[in-house]
């Protein structure tokens, strides 16, 4: 097998806004703690080919990921199912996908970065060399909680070292990790785990890829010539131990959340045991999703309501319910003329899969509960299924079907510009798992 690594930076200039953590809270970053990059990955075995990209930031909107495939396929002649785009969703980079409210896309920025992603998939293929290919899984603890079912600890305690959640089971207690080498030199390296990149939260105004960005750039430091690829687990319902603090406890504890995950890496890299790779190959699947059908008198009335309270000359734009009311203004406008239309509100969505041996990478354009994850895992056929969020398009959360309402399942959506969704557990581990066989064939 043939592998090929490359990077490219792509760390916006200094005043950009940051993306995340509410809406119109005008976050500009004021300077760079450490660089963000576009690190590619590709394959070439037994007639085959293919690139994954791993990018420090959020997300990418649908066009951004359109023109990297297309630039990628004229350079190489790729097809868009053999590159996949993935997102890391680290909150402190720039608004790079179409979150209402939640941070201001820099057109400048954007209409560079497709062709800066797309020179970094291009320069791995150009970089294809014969190599060997080893994998672990290894313990990844202390990192993260489950915010949707457990709590997280006060600051002093979860810097301790052997702190860990109330119930960890509901978290990845283990991240992957995929070792490359050439002639007995680490050419590379993946690493798999899901948590939100939130140690730095709603005050930080610093650029970087918080944990796993600071990580994997450290690593590389400490393997010189090597590139480490970072991919998003299923981190809907999981944060950092460290979230919600002051900018400056924010940057401290982020060293020492980025030492854990490093560690855990490290000691990946140390016990991976060589993989046979007897075949790879790519596939999308394309699906509608389902809808929830909310009347249209219903979308109506809760416009109203919102625009009761901000279209009024008392009232002020600095409580975060008034700036919450204008996302939901706009995205209610957007909805409704579209339900008006027949048309549905969500586009097709691409579900995206990667066979690397026994190795099967099943990503979609969602942030991903672990409830999903565990049943397409507990399911799934091949010997290590990897569920990442975060891939293509952005398209919110699927929650697990617990989880009916609140935030991730309803307001989310919205802020999008679309409806709730209507069976996302069910119909993406469907999705998943026949994506999985269609992979094994």
């Amino acid at each position: 097998m043939k592998t090929g690594f490359a990077k490219v930076d792509i760390t916006p200039r200094i005043g950009v806004e940051l993306c995340g953590f509410g809406p119109y809270r005008h976050r500009y970053s004021i300077a760079v703690r450490d660089n963000l990059w576009a690190k590619s990955f590709a394959l070439e075995h037994d007639g085959e080919k293919m690139v994954l990209v791993s990018c420090d930031l959020i997300g990418l909107q649908s066009i951004t990921i359109n023109k990297v495939k297309v630039l990628v396929e004229e350079a190489s002649g790729l097809p868009p199912e053999s590159v996949m785009v993935h997102c890391t969703h680290t909150h402190s980079g720039p608004a790079t996908t179409e979150m209402n409210g939640w941070g201001e896309m820099d057109s400048p920025y954007m209409e560079i970065l497709p062709y800066k992603i797309a020179k970094s998939c291009i320069d791995a293929l150009q970089d294809l060399q014969d190599s060997e290919f080893s994998h672990a899984e290894v313990p990844c603890e202390g990192i993260a909680y489950n915010r949707q079912y457990d709590k997280t600890g006060a600051l002093p305690d979860v810097l301790k070292e052997n702190w860990r959640p109330e119930k960890p089971e509901l978290t990845d207690t283990t991240c992957h990790v995929i070792k490359v080498e050439s002639r007995g030199k680490l050419r590379g390296f993946i690493s798999y785990f899901g948590c939100h990149p939130v140690v730095c939260c709603e005050q930080s105004r610093y650029i970087h890829g918080d944990y796993p960005g600071v990580a994997l750039n450290n690593l590389e430091r400490e393997f010189p010539g090597s590139i480490g690829l970072f991919l998003q687990g299923a981190q809907g319902d999981i944060n950092t131990c460290v979230v919600h603090k002051t900018e400056q406890e924010s940057l401290l504890a982020l060293d020492i959340i980025a030492a854990r995950f490093a560690n855990a890496v490290r000691n990946g890299l140390e016990k991976a045991k060589s993989v046979k790779i007897e075949k790879i190959n790519s596939a999308i699947v394309e699906i509608n999703f389902s809808e929830k059908k909310l009347d249209i008198a219903y979308l109506k009335n809760m416009l109203a309501e919102k625009e009761s309270i901000i279209q009024k000359a008392d009232a002020s734009d600095e409580p975060r319910d008034t700036r919450m009311a204008m996302v939901m203004i706009s995205c209610l406008r957007k909805i409704i003329g579209l339900v008006e239309k027949g048309e549905p509100t969500y586009p097709t969505a691409r579900i995206q899969g990667f066979r690397i041996g026994p190795i099967v990478l099943l990503g979609g354009p969602f942030e991903t509960y672990q409830g999903i994850k565990n049943d397409v895992k507990a399911s799934a056929k091949s010997p290590v299924p990897l569920v990442m969020s975060l891939t293509n398009e952005y398209f919110g959360y699927a929650p697990d079907k617990e989880t009916a309402t609140g935030y991730a399942a309803e307001t989310v959506p919205m802020i999008l510009g679309h409806m709730p969704f209507g069976k996302i557990h069910e119909e993406l581990v469907e999705v998943f798992l026949k994506l999985e066989k269609k992979l094994l064939k």
